[in-house]
């Protein structure tokens, strides 16, 4: 397991009460494997959960100016498994978790399940040792830029739809032809296809960078 003291300062927290840390980045897996009695991180994933909730909730009444069911949606998009993953590897979560040898062996630090669950458990370690200010120092860079990168790609995306849609037998998809660097800091390059036909090409840290990058560069070469 790499060094704590580097995922501390990742985290912006240094803590008082470290097993909190430990504990969160333990899964099931290794607390059984263990030969001492250890906790795993599961209570500390439920209540993770409802910190990230609440704070996410939070923010958005305050600024989204949107009916009820448009921020429950916009809410759910930031707290699912896959934004949850997205997040975590940010910073890199996956090399920080305690695993059995066996689900380490199975790629376990790179399965969005474990390592979406590890980092709502980490928010809890968070909030238990700091407060709930230090959980929402912590969670609303994440949330921020997502919304960042969503609000861009439907800006580009939707109108290269909204053009496409004026032939209604025209098809465009988006197609990851390209993967690289670590957890932490990966690299996608898209081709936004129009039928079989590659209209666009982008590159980002995110698969909705590179598919934001690459409808703009079609909406360009198309004259938009």
């Amino acid at each position: 397991m790499a060094d704590l003291k580097e995922l501390e300062a990742k985290l912006g927290h240094t803590f008082a009460d470290i097993t909190l840390l430990e504990t969160a980045l333990t899964h099931t897996s290794y607390a059984n494997e263990s030969k001492r009695r250890i906790q795993h991180n599961e209570r500390l994933e439920f209540l993770g959960d409802s910190v990230l909730s609440i704070v996410v909730a939070e923010y958005l009444f305050t600024h989204k100016n949107m009916p009820e069911g448009e921020l429950t949606r916009m809410r759910a998009s930031l707290v699912c498994e896959s934004a949850l993953f997205g997040f975590a590897q940010k910073i890199g979560l996956g090399q920080y978790l305690r695993l059995g040898h066996g689900e380490d062996l199975s790629g376990g630090r790179n399965r969005p399940s474990i390592v979406s669950d590890a980092f709502e458990a980490v928010i809890a370690a968070l909030y238990l040792d700091g407060g709930l200010e230090t959980a929402r120092t912590f969670i609303l860079p994440f949330v921020t830029a997502d919304l960042t990168d969503s609000a861009a790609d439907e800006d580009y995306k939707t109108k290269l739809q909204e053009i496409v849609q004026q032939n209604p037998e025209e098809r465009v998809r988006y197609v990851v032809t390209g993967e690289s660097g670590p957890d932490h800091n990966k690299h996608f390059i898209v081709e936004v296809h129009l039928n079989s036909n590659c209209i666009g090409r982008g590159e980002g840290h995110s698969k909705k960078q590179a598919e934001q990058s690459a409808a703009r560069e079609a909406l360009s070469l198309m004259g938009y």
